[in-house]
């Protein structure tokens, strides 16, 4: 389910991560600014994402898959999105590619 790049900046204002810096350093500042941003867009992706997918909701898998996100960066992106309420365990759950059953992830 691709979404136009305005969609997903729509998004990309959540909550801003606190990444870490060697205060005085202008490398670390600047490294830590690029993270940042690259974790804000893709909470971003995962929420609007999750919004587009509305009652049907989707599995940490299918939001990997559909956005072409490595799983290990999906994953951390919906937990802080969790944390944050704007995303819950809808209580049901599909097969994974591997026949496993896995959570699907709604929006509030």
């Amino acid at each position: 389910m691709p979404f136009a790049a305005g969609q997903i900046n729509l998004f990309s204002e959540l909550v801003d991560p606190n990444v870490p810096y060697q205060p005085g350093s202008v490398t670390s500042k600047d490294a830590a600014d690029s993270v940042r941003s690259e974790v804000l867009t893709q909470r971003g992706r995962v929420y609007a994402w999750l919004l587009f997918a509305g009652s049907r909701g989707g599995t940490d898998e299918e939001i990997a898959t559909a956005l072409d996100m490595n799983p290990s960066s999906v994953r951390p992106r919906r937990i802080e999105l969790v944390a944050e309420c704007r995303v819950f365990d809808s209580g049901k759950t599909r097969d994974t590619k591997s026949g496993r059953k896995a959570t699907v992830w709604r929006t509030r």
